[in-house]
């Protein structure tokens, strides 16, 4: 069992299109494991082992009969709990949707189901996703697996837990201010926040929070874009990319490319547990053969408009919330609620300047380096009781985003941008790179990013719980 469920993505497919194993068979395995570890870490929250096992004995048959089923077939998932999944509990981490069943699929989860994919369940998140500590009053704190005393991070947490465990080989996630870049590096799993259109979101024309995938390597994480990235005409970013290189996927040599290279995005607090782990990887770019600069980007102005249009974010999507539940949303939310709430229009209007030139600034950085690479987090894994990082060394944070800045900056730029685990500090918890690309090179960032992945020794990222 324990080799069948740390297979890659890939490799599962292989094994039930070819007929080594079938889809139900490679489902038992996977439940099997979740029936092992979730109670000790708490990522799978709702488990339709039932409807999973119908679907796949469905593949199976569809197999037999020489059907072809996708890029994903027959690979279970989870869907973090954020998204509607139709027939399943859809409670955003929220006591307001405790109860609440979706009615629909999202497009994430039918173009996944598309694909071929079984839904196994749904993932643990923070409350409407608000903060990356994976914990809400309905199922309690999602535990790190190399440290059940810490946190996994979010608001992806239960699914980057659920990957690093072997409780699935693939799952999807969302991402504003690191939510799928933060939970991997937490986790010593690889997430990726696509360029903003590459996965369709009918709901929304802000290209700051993005849905995307989430794996144990790129490989996989690229097999899953490729069923993510389907052009919607009713989505008002959405863009076509060819996805034909995300299928037939293949690393790309770093030889002669050329890395701006930063310890602390220019300005950011660090852990220096964290510092030194992340440092002991320039060498490594330089052996794979990069032209390494030591040179940041120019983030003036991104946490200013990270936190006027995350507040306007809050208000948009959740704001009727606050005057009909008050009572039942958690202090981050109310505050960000009515952070948005009490903006005026020309906050609005300065900060969306502001990110237009952050745009254009690492634009025209990028017209001389291939790769952008720094600090996925400023902290390692912190107690899981604690609701958020409130210092970093001396410096106090002034809001609970704050220690979040190493994505939210990124994020800014709308470039996309990768969460590989490239080490473990000496206590045994992983530490996260992130390795940012050129605007809609996203393809070829994955290819990038495949070969310093390669480089590394991944066992080390499986934790012990798991062994």
């Amino acid at each position: 069992m324990d080799d069948i469920v740390f297979a890659t993505a890939r490799q599962q497919r292989a094994a039930v299109v070819s007929g080594q194993i079938s889809a139900q068979e490679l489902l038992s395995a996977h439940l099997a494991q979740i029936a092992r570890l979730n109670p000790a870490v708490n990522a799978i929250i709702t488990l339709d082992a039932d409807g999973a096992m119908a679907h796949a004995g469905h593949i199976d048959a569809m197999i037999a009969r020489g059907v072809d089923l996708g890029p994903l077939a027959g690979i279970p998932i989870v869907h973090k709990d954020l998204t509607a999944a139709k027939g399943l509990r859809f409670t955003s981490g929220s006591p307001i949707h405790a109860d609440r069943i979706a009615d629909h699929d999202s497009v994430v989860v039918h173009n996944l189901k598309a694909a071929g994919c079984v839904t196994i369940g749904k993932s643990n998140v923070p409350e409407f996703g608000a903060g990356s500590q994976t914990f809400n009053p309905i199922f309690g704190a999602t535990r790190n697996p190399h440290d059940l005393t810490r946190t996994s991070g979010g608001s992806s947490g239960g699914a980057a837990v659920a990957l690093a465990c072997g409780m699935v080989p693939l799952a999807d996630g969302s991402d504003m201010g690191g939510s799928l870049r933060n939970p991997a590096a937490f986790c010593g799993v690889v997430g990726f926040r696509p360029s903003p259109g590459v996965v369709a979101n009918p709901d929304s024309w802000s290209p700051l929070s993005v849905d995307g995938p989430m794996a144990r390597n790129v490989a996989d994480v690229a097999l899953m874009l490729s069923a993510l990235a389907v052009y919607d005409p009713t989505a008002p970013q959405s863009v076509p990319i060819d996805t034909r290189g995300l299928r037939e996927f293949d690393a790309l040599s770093l030889k002669g490319k050329r890395v701006a290279w930063s310890l602390n995005w220019g300005d950011l607090p660090m852990e220096p547990t964290l510092v030194a782990v992340l440092a002991q990887q320039r060498q490594r770019l330089v052996e794979l053969g990069c032209i390494v600069d030591d040179v940041c980007p120019d983030f003036t102005g991104a946490r200013e408009s990270f936190q006027i249009l995350r507040a306007l974010g809050f208000e948009t999507g959740n704001g009727p919330w606050l005057d009909t539940h008050r009572h039942l949303l958690k202090d981050t939310v109310i505050w960000n609620i009515e952070a948005g709430r009490a903006l005026t229009g020309s906050q609005i209007a300065h900060a969306q300047r502001l990110q237009q030139q952050l745009f254009l600034t690492m634009q025209q950085f990028m017209q001389r380096y291939d790769l952008v690479i720094g600090p996925t987090t400023q902290v390692l894994p912190f107690d899981v009781t604690q609701p958020y990082v409130t210092h970093i060394n001396d410096q106090q944070m002034t809001t609970y985003v704050d220690w979040m800045m190493s994505c939210a900056y990124i994020t800014m730029t709308t470039h996309p941008a990768i969460s590989l685990p490239v080490g473990m500090t000496p206590t045994g918890l992983p530490v996260g790179m992130q390795v940012v690309g050129r605007f809609r090179d996203d393809v070829n960032l994955l290819r990038m990013a495949a070969s310093i992945e390669a480089s590394i020794d991944q066992q080390q990222f499986k934790p012990t719980l798991a062994k």
